[in-house]
């Protein structure tokens, strides 16, 4: 089950495209970011490709003074540097690959008979406090309208 709205973003320390360290706890603070945490299954699927390059295209919206997008999967830091380069992603993807799946669990959307996150997201708050969330199920894709509105509620 995917923590709750209200609840203290359980912390995460995951690896990006580039092999560099990033934390949840960076973007906290008065100076800090709102954060939109986006979990999603594979790299190179198609949901997958057309959510975040949905995402690629309306970024402004999602990496700015205020805000900082982070998206992560189950694939290796390997595999996410090649994807993002063939899809032009200029924003951090995060490898929980091993040990496998730990921040999906944290957030209660790894989907054990699958192996993979299911399609979470979740908004987080420069105090590191959850204010929005949607989970959808493997095949179902996000409405980027929903973020851009929870956005604007902080």
């Amino acid at each position: 089950m995917a923590i709750e709205v209200g609840t203290k973003a359980p912390e995460l320390e995951l690896k990006n495209q580039h092999g560099e360290t990033v934390r949840l706890s960076d973007f906290r603070g008065p100076d800090g970011k709102n954060v939109v945490l986006l979990f999603y299954p594979f790299a190179f699927t198609g949901v997958c490709t057309g959510e975040l390059c949905e995402l690629r295209d309306e970024l402004p919206k999602f990496v700015n003074d205020d805000v900082q997008l982070l998206a992560v999967s189950n694939d290796s830091p390997f595999t996410l540097r090649v994807f993002a380069e063939k899809e032009g992603l200029d924003y951090p993807l995060l490898s929980d690959f091993w040990p496998h799946g730990e921040a999906s669990r944290a957030y209660g959307v790894f989907d054990e008979e699958k192996g993979c996150a299911v399609r979470g997201t979740f908004i987080i708050d420069k105090e590191g406090v959850v204010r929005w969330t949607v989970v959808n199920g493997l095949p179902d894709a996000r409405d980027l309208g929903e973020y851009v509105k929870a956005l604007d509620t902080l």
